[in-house]
């Protein structure tokens, strides 16, 4: 009888042990899992000691060469320091209001003074320019090189070339601001026979592709920097109205007004981007993307080979 409780009481003994052992291992690691979920809200927070803000940022972009060049580049630099972007292909008045009421961070596509006239009168005030990708970006109706015109006033009352293209000027997507400026031309050089096309920018270059194979006439709304003015022999017709904006736009980033508090560190490496980015990083994208790359890719390779560009981006964010 002695030795069974004996027993019993061993057992007590070790059951008792094993149970404070496992209350305080608990203890334990609960406070290692807390100083863990800590540390990664803290690193969630901040790349390298810099506050990132709110960090899913919402980008729209509208389909022109230069926008699906330039686009991707921002968007991944922005990931390497920390933020979740997401790039939307819009048209140029979803972009503006989105940004504007502040379902996107920013825009990668502005063309002012001229081109988005219209949408910088109506949302200005909610907006903040940050800076330009590229300082000067004409805008013209375009024609290959072997046509016999050399300004818009030509198309006036010349039944010939009317007649060869049809009166008709083949455009891109309607809400393109080169599109308004060019229903404003038909309308300030009294081209009333003319009729404006709405296609998109493929459908366009694909149609000014063939009609150069051929050697035929065509008319296009046309600006630069683009590859097409690389691979084929353009002219831009001459403009003396300025219903294009003369020299040319500034093509930009718009930003939300609360962009700059909201994600600071992205309003910085944003900033810093525009200052150094000009048309010949885009000429350069714009070729690898005509040769066959992707734009993801395209951006990829370009910061590989750019390294020192984007440490002076994306350092010193403090």
């Amino acid at each position: 009888m002695f030795k069974n409780l004996k027993l019993l009481g061993l057992a007590a003994a070790l059951l008792l042990a094993v149970t404070l052992v496992a209350c305080g291992g608990g203890d334990n690691e609960g406070e290692s899992d807390n100083s863990g979920d800590s540390g990664n809200g803290d690193e969630g927070d901040s790349a390298s000691g810099v506050e990132l803000g709110e960090k899913e940022l919402e980008v729209p972009y509208v389909a022109w060469a230069g926008a699906i060049a330039r686009t991707p580049l921002v968007e991944q630099v922005l990931e390497d320091v920390g933020y979740t972007v997401e790039t939307k292909q819009v048209d140029a008045g979803a972009m503006w209001s989105s940004v504007a009421n502040g379902g996107s961070a920013f825009m990668t596509a502005s063309w002012l003074p001229a081109t988005h006239k219209s949408y910088q009168e109506k949302f200005g005030d909610d907006v903040e320019d940050i800076g330009n990708f590229v300082d000067q970006a004409p805008l013209a109706l375009t024609v290959p090189s072997y046509m016999d015109i050399d300004s818009v006033e030509d198309l006036k009352d010349n039944e010939e070339l009317g007649e060869a293209v049809d009166w008709t000027i083949t455009g891109i997507d309607p809400g393109a601001g080169i599109m308004q400026n060019t229903t404003t031309a038909l309308e300030e050089y009294g081209l009333d026979n003319w009729e404006l096309q709405r296609s998109s920018e493929g459908a366009m270059l694909s149609q000014l592709q063939k009609k150069i194979e051929d050697e035929e006439p065509i008319i296009v709304p046309g600006w630069k920097p683009h590859w097409m003015f690389a691979e084929l022999d353009l002219k831009m017709l001459d403009d003396p109205k300025e219903v294009y904006g003369g020299d040319g736009d500034r093509v930009g980033a718009i930003a939300n007004k609360n962009f700059k508090e909201d994600s600071p560190a992205a309003y910085k490496v944003l900033k810093r981007l525009t200052e150094d980015y000009n048309e010949e990083i885009e000429n350069e994208l714009l070729v690898k993307i005509n040769d066959g790359a992707e734009p993801e890719d395209a951006a990829k390779q370009f910061i590989e080979d750019n390294q020192d560009l984007i440490e002076k981006w994306t350092t010193d964010l403090e």
